[in-house]
């Protein structure tokens, strides 16, 4: 039998790339430390999963004032912590989706027998900034187009006719949040839906957010998922 065949196969790198908005309008209502909290339970829960069939990578991109790659896409049992988000500035959404495509079509970042990318866009507001083509040439990516993109409009002011065209998964349509409670919700459920992608043979299947079961006051809503 051919030494090749003993071999461990490494597992297929599921990517999961954040766009937070960081805008000034952020600060307020506890909406920014309600993000950095989702955000370092996503990275705790992320980590502790089993990596024999999917290794989960995450990767941060914000927008706030500039647009910036906050978290270069890093597998998750590796990431020791994140530099918390600060609020201020514009929205400069489509500086973020210039960079979102970029790193969604690096081949040497996220090869081609990586699961399909999931990305999160996060916003309160409107862009800011000149957003219309790059949004337009995220969406029109070989690789954006198949990846699972989901969004969070938070509050009143956030822009629902971008969000919803930026989604696609029609298992998880635009959700909205109108405290700082509810963003952790979404961020949880998001985090059950891609621990289970993780562990399943391919990623055909719609990657379905199941809010019901996240419940707003335990102590760790994941336990009974992950146990």
């Amino acid at each position: 039998m051919p030494i090749k065949d003993f071999a461990v196969k490494a597992a297929r790198p599921l990517p999961v790339i954040i766009l937070a908005d960081t805008s000034g309008s952020m600060g307020v209502d506890g909406k920014i430390e309600a993000l950095n909290q989702a955000l370092r339970d996503m990275v705790k829960s992320f980590g502790a999963e089993s990596r024999l069939r999917g290794e989960i990578h995450l990767g941060v991109i914000t927008f706030g004032g500039k647009a910036a790659a906050h978290l270069p896409l890093t597998p998750a049992h590796q990431i020791q912590e994140i530099q918390e988000f600060v609020a201020g500035g514009g929205t400069p959404m489509g500086a973020a989706m210039e960079i979102a495509r970029e790193l969604v079509e690096d081949r040497e970042l996220i090869p081609s027998r990586a699961y399909r990318p999931v990305l999160v866009l996060v916003s309160d507001g409107h862009p800011t900034d000149d957003w219309e083509g790059p949004f337009q040439a995220l969406l029109a990516s070989e690789r954006a187009a198949k990846a699972t993109r989901i969004a969070l409009a938070i509050g009143n002011d956030a822009d629902e006719a971008m969000l919803t065209e930026f989604a696609n998964d029609l298992e998880a349509p635009l959700f909205h949040a109108d405290n700082a409670a509810e963003i952790v919700r979404f961020f949880r459920a998001v985090t059950m839906s891609v621990a289970a992608r993780s562990q399943s043979g391919g990623d055909t299947q719609p990657l379905k957010l199941d809010y019901r079961r996240v419940a707003d006051d335990e102590d760790d809503p994941l336990a009974d998922f992950f146990n």
